[in-house]
């Protein structure tokens, strides 16, 4: 009976590469697959795709398995990066992530995947797949600082069924290990913190490139003028640097903050104190939802909800509107809640899904 066949995302790090190596250890036939999503600037110094190609290779010789080399530039360009620049230019903050997975990880790399006889698609994630009589959960990774189920949340039934998370019953720490005791030639390779597709470049001079700048005042919340923006795209509420305002002092003397962008009039508000009620909100509207189990939750859904990565998870109420719109009910305010970032609901350890911040 021949192996069960795994295509596994590797991107040249360490966590996809031990998920590699320990699937072989499971008995699985396992082909890499290293994707290509961005190339507008890739001879640039922010660009590492030739060496991330480098060490997959040197990664797959080790463990004795043959890798492909995909291009999905044109995909990303298309279904991630043209929603991207839609969302900063009507004032929203975006987690290109979130698309990246639903549109390019585990849906173009699924399809080519199935094209070339898989069985499975397999990336280094730290998230875990159940199966329960043919009903797909989505659980955090056990390892709870690493834990990605937040950008993961618009998976749906039939990509769950196809996926596996290896590393998603790992501590980060022990994965680091096993590449040390493997030998692979990324072991202490440091982690990529960069957007998806931008990497690690300087992220205002990248969307400067792309979006014009639009100056305009900016105000405190009493209405004074403080100073001059760029353009609302390039802040976010909760900001606190790069506001350009050169130290001006008022009041308590403390941090300033992004809190408003009033876009009819391209003015950008500010205020001084973190607890300002201008950053506070209990109640946050979503859209777009989408449900790992296919549907909501019978009502009324009592969970706990993250509108940001690496927050605390919150408990809230969800009130639906309609299948794909609802409000969520904080008891406890929730600081800086910014349009365009994803809020992501929990029962537990179970992702239930989520939806965008509108």
């Amino acid at each position: 009976m021949p192996k069960p066949r795994v295509i596994v995302g590797m991107s040249g790090g360490v966590d996809s590469s031990v998920c590699a190596w320990l699937l072989k250890q499971q008995g699985y036939e396992v082909i890499g697959l290293f994707m290509k999503n961005w190339e507008d600037d890739d001879d640039g110094e922010y660009c590492s795709a030739r060496q991330d190609w480098i060490d997959v290779l040197s990664v797959a010789d080790l463990i004795g398995i043959d890798v492909e080399a995909v291009n999905f530039a044109q995909e990303y360009k298309d279904r991630v990066f043209a929603e991207f620049l839609r969302e900063y230019s009507a004032g929203r903050t975006p987690n290109p992530d979130v698309l990246c997975n639903a549109e390019i990880k585990f849906k173009a790399f699924l399809d080519h995947a199935i094209t070339l006889g898989a069985d499975h698609i397999a990336t280094g994630h730290y998230a875990r797949v159940h199966n329960i009589n043919g009903h797909f959960s989505l659980l955090k990774g056990t390892d709870n600082s690493k834990d990605q189920s937040y950008f993961l949340h618009r998976l749906n039934q039939a990509q769950l069924a196809r996926t596996l998370f290896p590393v998603g019953e790992l501590a980060k720490t022990r994965v680091r290990e096993l590449a040390t005791e493997i030998g692979l030639p990324n072991a202490r390779k440091k982690d990529s913190t960069g957007i998806c597709f931008i990497g690690e470049r300087p992220f205002r001079t990248f969307l400067n490139r792309y979006l014009p700048t639009r100056p305009g005042p900016i105000k405190n919340d009493r209405g004074h003028w403080m100073g001059e923006h760029i353009g609302l795209a390039f802040y976010t509420l909760g900001q606190r640097k790069g506001l350009g305002i050169g130290g001006v002092k008022e009041g308590n003397g403390g941090c300033w903050y992004v809190a408003r962008k009033d876009l009819a009039n391209n003015t950008l508000y500010i205020v001084q104190d973190h607890d300002h009620p201008w950053l506070q909100q209990h109640t946050v509207p979503i859209e777009s939802i989408s449900w790992v189990a296919g549907a909501p939750p019978s009502q009324p859904i009592h969970c706990s909800a993250k509108t940001r990565y690496r927050q605390t998870d919150a408990p809230c109420q969800v009130i639906l509107t309609d299948a794909h719109q609802a409000h969520i009910h904080f008891p406890a305010q929730q600081w800086a809640v910014t349009p365009g970032q994803s809020a992501v609901l929990y029962s537990g350890d179970i992702c239930l899904g989520g939806g965008i911040i509108s």
